[in-house]
């Protein structure tokens, strides 16, 4: 499913990545990633097919090959203030975060990812590997090869991948950074040849300064860079990645003295029932000066749990579409609270292709990535 790295090169050519003959050549090359994996992965969704001869001897009809996100954009990177992919055309990816792994992860299998992909037509998922919280730091080894698993289970399917560094508590990045070097070295060396991944490298940085986590960034940059020169990584902001809105703060101090780093984006997350006015301000006046993914949201309250507004999270929603803003939604799971899409018991049961296996909040975000 991955190619070499000698072969990477040769097809992208070494003199100038962004030409256009290498543009192409890395097009074609997606379009065969996302096949190959595919055929390995022995995959089908929803309207894909092949023509193919009948058993009897009668040609069938062909059917239009379904183009997946993948093999549309190709290789994607930051141009300006948003996300292009290979050809420079501006890309906005929708699609849906998992909840913690170490909890759900029987949430995320070839069956509930056919109909991610297939079904709702997402774009991207987000993979959120948590650090503490009887995450990573109890097993890395198995939550690293959880973390490949979906990796390759997305890219089957011809979706993009967020890798999700989902730190919490502790607030501070830095309380986790060697941990941070060591995930992500495991994930490049397995997955850096690969076009289709993005890495976020600190979910919600909270009690902490800017200059911490830009430092913190400018550590762990490079070590995902020695495994995929070429990934887009998005880079967690204060107050739990609201720009600093939540901590009494706005965008201008990241501004002023952004990541010393190329083809890197922000994080602005939200909650609709709670984070209003003077959040989607914060975000609609950041988005002319910054290139901002918004890799995790909800209707909800900011606890991932109460009352939805709807009428709110319409209105980011537009705004995002105004100003091309990537999103994943919170989450793909059958957690108790509002925020999951699925009725509790639906990932044992494997019912996620039926309708009456959503909450109210996951009918409304599936009609929107469907959109």
């Amino acid at each position: 499913m991955r190619m070499s790295r000698s072969f990477r090169s040769e097809v992208q050519g070494s003199a100038d990545r962004a030409s256009a003959a290498g543009r192409r050549s890395r097009q074609h090359r997606s379009a065969r990633l996302w096949l190959a994996g595919a055929l390995a992965a022995g995959t089908a969704f929803a309207g894909a097919s092949l023509a193919t001869a009948g058993e009897e001897g009668e040609a069938a009809d062909a059917a239009p090959e379904a183009v997946t996100p993948f093999a549309e954009h190709g290789a994607l990177e930051v141009c300006g203030t948003t996300l292009c992919g290979e050809n420079g055309t501006p890309v906005q990816l929708r699609g849906m975060s998992t909840h913690g792994t170490q909890w759900y992860e029987n949430c995320v299998t070839d069956e509930s990812l056919d109909v991610l992909a297939g079904d709702w037509g997402a774009d991207v998922i987000r993979v959120s590997t948590y650090v503490q919280e009887d995450g990573y730091e109890t097993d890395p080894a198995y939550f690293t090869d959880l973390a490949s698993r979906i990796i390759d289970q997305a890219t089957a399917r011809g979706m993009y991948v967020i890798v999700d560094w989902h730190m919490l508590t502790p607030g501070d990045p830095n309380a986790n950074t060697e941990l941070a070097k060591q995930f992500f070295t495991d994930i490049t060396a397995r997955h850096g040849d690969q076009d289709n991944l993005l890495y976020e490298i600190a979910n919600e940085p909270n009690g902490v300064g800017w200059s911490s986590i830009r430092s913190y960034a400018e550590e762990v940059i490079p070590v995902v860079r020695a495994g995929d020169p070429d990934g887009v990584v998005i880079v967690g902001t204060p107050g739990w990645s609201s720009l600093g809105v939540s901590d009494g703060s706005d965008e201008a101090e990241i501004v002023a003295d952004p990541v010393n780093a190329e083809n890197v984006m922000y994080t602005f997350h939200f909650y609709a029932a709670s984070h209003q006015e003077g959040y989607i301000d914060t975000l609609a006046r950041a988005a002319d000066q910054l290139p901002i993914f918004v890799t995790e949201f909800g209707t909800e309250e900011y606890t991932g749990d109460g009352g939805a507004d709807f009428a709110f999270a319409q209105r980011y929603l537009d705004l995002l579409a105004e100003k091309n803003i990537s999103w994943t939604n919170w989450n793909y799971s059958d957690d108790f609270r509002t925020g999951a899409v699925f009725e509790p018991g639906t990932c044992d049961a494997g019912t996620w292709s039926d309708p009456g296996s959503l909450k109210e909040s996951g009918a409304w975000i599936s009609e929107r990535i469907r959109g």
